[in-house]
């Protein structure tokens, strides 16, 4: 991948730092490459959009062939379905006070599924649908990997809640999974176990409901890494993937992809010095950052990110190995770098690639999306809850 080489300079020289960027070529680039993967596997792409929140982001997704969309929260349901989005996965477990605001979107045409993964709430959601009139379409959350949240595919609470579901009157989706344990390994051999044992669990479940005159009709799996490095998905009818999008410093880390892939960074001014210890002082922070150290535990760790020129091709050796709330510290890796003051003159312009895009991402109201010979655009980015 080549980065944005001939990009005009004086753009983003116009630029109030810190910015959030996005090379678009890069970003198209990993669109098509997750796509073009999921039509050969043969099952439809849901991309979980939590990672860019950007209407124009999603709206490239589904250009490229994506059925739908996951969110995180239910006010990125709204955003999206104003936009015409209609088919959502609100894949966060539901809770009876999320409930009107689900019923208002379905009310509204959104074509919105919810999840569950307890009796508990499973009874909630019945209820209220039988209070308010709804149908509504649930899925189940099945634990693969005990990451984090589901039920294990043998359990009897599967049969538990999906009975409960289908007596009570909804309507039995499916069942989801994410194995985001797969964030933990970084050899094709250990990507392609987690992603067949996310695939085999979920269609281990899919077929304990069917065996049990339950309806089935979905099953759905998904993490960037094991989308990327399953074998097949026979059972699988979609798959969910989110930080493929833009990539970032934990994804290279764990093999899927390279650093020429990354496209968010960090558009970011030298603001000073400590030349006794080798620093450049920046404008960016964790408040621009983020305080994800998530390489901190991997093979390589970037601090708070790699550091690149302007024009996005990395300076070798110099990482973000410090921040404050609205400082940064860039220095080189190894030994201080004694001719930091006129390597990275105050005033000059660089960028930096983050550890987590998703975290990053949400600390700007903004982003500029930028083209070849072109001017950067200004992209909304949906914040909060």
């Amino acid at each position: 991948m080549t980065s944005i080489r001939n990009v005009s300079l004086t753009s983003l020289q116009t630029l109030e730092t810190p910015a959030a960027v996005i090379d678009v070529p890069r970003m198209l680039h990993n669109i098509h490459r997750m796509q073009s993967r999921m039509d050969t596997l043969g099952v439809r792409f849901r991309p979980h959009v939590k990672t860019s929140k950007c209407v124009e982001v999603a709206r490239a997704q589904i250009d490229a062939g994506a059925t739908g969309i996951t969110v995180s929260t239910l006010k990125e349901a709204a955003r999206f379905f104003d936009d015409g989005v209609t088919d959502i996965l609100y894949a966060v477990g539901m809770v009876a006070s999320k409930l009107p605001a689900a019923l208002a979107l379905r009310r509204r045409g959104c074509d919105l599924k919810i999840v569950t993964d307890s009796v508990a709430s499973a009874q909630a959601i019945v209820a209220f649908g039988a209070e308010f009139g709804e149908t509504f379409d649930v899925w189940i959350e099945i634990d693969t990997d005990g990451h984090r949240s589901g039920i294990r595919p043998e359990e009897d609470a599967l049969l538990d809640v999906a009975r409960v579901l289908h007596e009570g009157g909804a309507t039995l989706g499916g069942v989801m999974t994410h194995a985001g344990s797969s964030y933990d390994f970084d050899t094709a051999e250990a990507l392609a176990a987690v992603a067949e044992q996310e695939r085999a669990g979920c269609v281990r479940a899919a077929t304990r409901l069917r065996d049990a005159g339950l309806p089935c009709p979905v099953v759905s799996v998904g993490s960037t890494p094991t989308a990327l490095a399953a074998a097949h998905l026979e059972g699988v009818t979609e798959v969910r993937a989110g930080v493929y999008v833009f990539f970032d410093l934990v994804m290279h880390n764990v093999g899927v992809c390279t650093t020429g892939e990354l496209a968010l960074s960090v558009l970011t001014t030298v603001i000073g010095h400590q030349a006794e210890k080798g620093w450049a002082i920046v404008d960016a922070g964790w408040m621009a950052m983020s305080r994800d150290r998530g390489t901190h535990k991997q093979k390589r760790d970037f601090g708070y990110g790699q550091v690149c020129r302007i024009d996005g091709s990395i300076v070798p050796g110099y990482t973000l190995s410090g921040a404050n709330q609205e400082h940064g510290i860039l220095s080189r890796d190894r030994e201080p770098d004694a001719d930091i003051v006129a390597r990275f003159p105050i005033g000059t312009l660089l960028r930096i690639m983050p550890n987590h895009a998703c975290a990053t991402g949400a600390q700007f109201p903004e982003y500029h999306a930028i083209v070849p010979d072109g001017d950067p655009a200004v992209w909304p980015r949906l914040h909060g809850w």
